[in-house]
């Protein structure tokens, strides 16, 4: 397949969002046995989560998991099916980033740009397709994270 020349970067993973009717028994595993440090907490009633921001490693290797559970398991979204809710990944000019996938057929969630449960600007490539947007995640759901300076530095840096 070729390259296509786009007008942004996809810089590493940013998150893994992990996902359970009971967000307790994903942090005995993730932050009692695996060590992820616990760095904050989420809640919003309109994305129906709540979530502990954690993290593994440290500096450029640093990775967030985020253990969340519905705030109610019989309303939409379902953050806790399927149990890998989504992959995020660090994105050196998100607006950009945005636009051009768009203009390539790919479908992205309702929403548009918002800030994400960590502070940084986010949104969604849908899991699913339609007739309008013919290109998605292929049933899973990819968060495009904008990078701050510092992760885009180190990027340009180790190249």
């Amino acid at each position: 397949m070729p390259t296509v020349a786009r007008s942004f970067r996809v810089l590493g993973l940013q998150q893994v969002a992990l996902g359970h009717a009971d967000k307790a028994e994903l942090a005995h595993l993730w932050i009692a046995l695996l060590g992820a440090e616990k760095v904050s907490e989420f809640r919003s009633e309109r994305e129906n989560v709540d979530e502990d921001v954690t993290v593994l490693g440290r500096g450029a290797a640093q990775v967030e998991i985020d253990l969340m559970q519905p705030l109610d398991p019989n309303k939409k979204p379902k953050v806790h099916e399927p149990a890998l809710n989504h992959i995020g990944l660090w994105v050196d000019d998100l607006a950009a980033a945005v636009t051009w996938l768009e203009s390539q057929g790919v479908r992205f969630t309702p929403g548009g740009i918002r800030k994400g449960a960590s502070g940084h600007d986010i949104c969604f490539i849908h899991p699913k397709s339609n007739d309008a947007f013919p290109l998605s995640g292929c049933g899973v759901l990819i968060e495009l994270v904008q990078a701050p300076k510092d992760v885009i530095d180190r990027y340009d840096q180790a190249t």
